[in-house]
């Protein structure tokens, strides 16, 4: 069984993040990275299923040079090899143009499945699976809870508000695990000296026959005009009681229109 995990590398939670005022982007150069939390669920959930039916579980990410930290932590903590797509041409991609990106790479590989965090930990657009889903003509299979694979057929519980759903397809297939699927593994001295020997290889936007119509801030339908703080909130009533507390609160509320 072959699986692709599609792992996004971060700012590290210690980082407080910052927006570019020229760019409107967040601030990714020069400062420390980590593989996402959220993308580590999905990469240990492929790593499980690897290791009760076979099969390899190659890591593709995109980024700059620092999301090779990331990727090595994914090696190490057993993924067989890895994905890095380097390239400045992709920088400013929205989601649809990163779908784009992924999906190419992915396309270099024999996969089974693909698994993705519902969303990530940086942006929590939770865009990109889908798009990634409908690019490569897979059934997506969101907000998983538990996989089995069984043969052809992979079987998900989906997390839902009030509980779960079982939902079911034929290989080969997307699906999105949610955070709480798992506890990710630590990687051990052993996986961390072999990962060094693994493989990663690197691609850019043209290797994906992706040209600057499709991806970069030059290919992107979502463009974002200002960032800035919220509007400070208005101070609210307060109410000093007096022995009439209860019919001022009555009477705001009733101002309001909420009784």
């Amino acid at each position: 069984m072959n699986i692709i995990v599609c792992a996004k590398v971060i700012p590290a939670s210690s980082v407080t993040i910052e927006i570019d005022a020229a760019t409107k982007r967040m601030v990714r150069k020069g400062v420390p990275h980590e593989l996402d939390p959220a993308a580590a669920c999905a990469l240990e959930e492929g790593l499980r299923l690897m290791e009760k039916n076979g099969g390899t579980v190659t890591v593709v990410t995109m980024g700059i040079g620092d999301a090779t930290i990331g990727i090595r932590n994914a090696l190490a903590m057993g993924a067989t090899s890895a994905m890095h797509i380097l390239d400045d041409a992709v920088a400013g991609s929205d989601t649809l143009g990163t779908a784009k990106v992924l999906a190419a790479a992915i396309r270099k590989e024999s996969f089974d499945l693909v698994l993705c965090a519902a969303e990530s930990s940086d942006s929590y657009a939770g865009i990109v699976p889908g798009q990634l889903a409908r690019l490569l003509g897979l059934p997506p299979l969101t907000f998983a809870k538990e996989i089995a694979v069984e043969g052809k057929k992979i079987t998900v519980k989906r997390q839902g508000e009030s509980g779960y759903d079982v939902v079911e397809a034929e290989l080969p297939a997307l699906v999105t695990v949610t955070s709480g699927i798992n506890e990710p593994r630590y990687p051990q001295l052993k996986g961390i000296m072999a990962a060094k020997k693994k493989e990663i290889k690197n691609y850019t936007a043209a290797a994906l026959g992706l040209g600057p119509d499709q991806v970069g801030a030059s290919g992107a339908r979502e463009k974002v005009l200002g960032v800035g703080r919220p509007p400070a909130r208005q101070a609210g009533k307060i109410v000093t009681d007096e022995g009439d507390g209860g019919k001022q609160i009555a009477d705001f509320l009733a101002e309001m229109k909420i009784i």
